[in-house]
């Protein structure tokens, strides 16, 4: 499930701007589509604008009936019918999605114990380590999250201990039940400080488990990160 909301507070209609040959989120139903991990893919929109745009190229798109504050919010609404087992959040601003990554989420499943999982990559770029639009996770030796962060995690105190950073790419994958409950909750502190979604699961005692991912490219949040995009691209 997409979930792709018109309004943005630092790229107002982020979803609908052009990259290449195609607006940002037609790329990424395209790229999620053309995986060939699921059974059905669907974008969850409050905008009869990305609505006509998905379901005019043959694609399915249904519309949020309430607001929501997350993401995961507004998927759940959509899948709380659906007879389901997995679900994966792919972000509607993530227009570079590739299969190898997707299935190795979809592959952590296979332990019971995990409820959600999600992506990270290796940051190596300072300004992008310091950057705030730059979420970073910490992780324990079974990769699981310990934290999620707009701030620099771990802090370099010891400037001859090594450090990895990474950063949260906004891709998740859910059991239902698990989803489910993350709707019932109420924001938690540490999520309404750092608006990281996440961060609801960890303070209500589910870790996620994290997976390495090669560059999963760019995350449309900033007018700049289209540039980016277009070059990658």
């Amino acid at each position: 499930m997409i979930p792709a909301r018109y309004a943005a507070t630092r790229f107002p209609a982020k979803l609908m701007q052009v990259l290449g040959d195609k607006t940002v989120i037609r790329h990424t139903y395209d790229a999620t589509m053309a995986t060939g991990l699921f059974d059905e893919v669907v974008v969850v929109t409050d905008s009869d604008i990305i609505f006509t745009e998905i379901t005019a190229a043959g694609g399915r798109a249904v519309m949020s009936k309430h607001e929501h504050e997350s993401g995961s919010d507004r998927i759940a609404e959509a899948a709380a019918d659906m007879d389901v087992d997995i679900i994966v959040n792919v972000q509607g601003d993530t227009p570079f999605v590739k299969r190898e990554p997707l299935e190795k989420l979809l592959q952590q499943f296979n332990d019971p114990s995990v409820q959600v999982a999600s992506m990270m990559q290796v940051l190596t770029k300072q300004e992008e380590i310091g950057d705030p639009n730059f979420v970073k996770v910490a992780v324990d030796k079974n990769m699981n999250s310990l934290f999620f962060s707009r701030s620099v995690i771990p802090y370099g105190r010891d400037k001859n201990a090594p450090v990895t950073y990474y950063e949260h790419i906004g891709v998740y994958a859910f059991r239902k039940n698990a989803l489910m409950s993350f709707t019932q909750w109420p924001i938690t502190p540490l999520e309404a400080a750092e608006k990281i979604e996440c961060l609801r699961y960890l303070e209500n005692g589910i870790p996620l488990r994290m997976i390495v991912v090669d560059y999963m490219g760019i995350e449309i949040d900033t007018p700049e990160d289209l540039e980016r995009a277009a070059r990658l691209l």
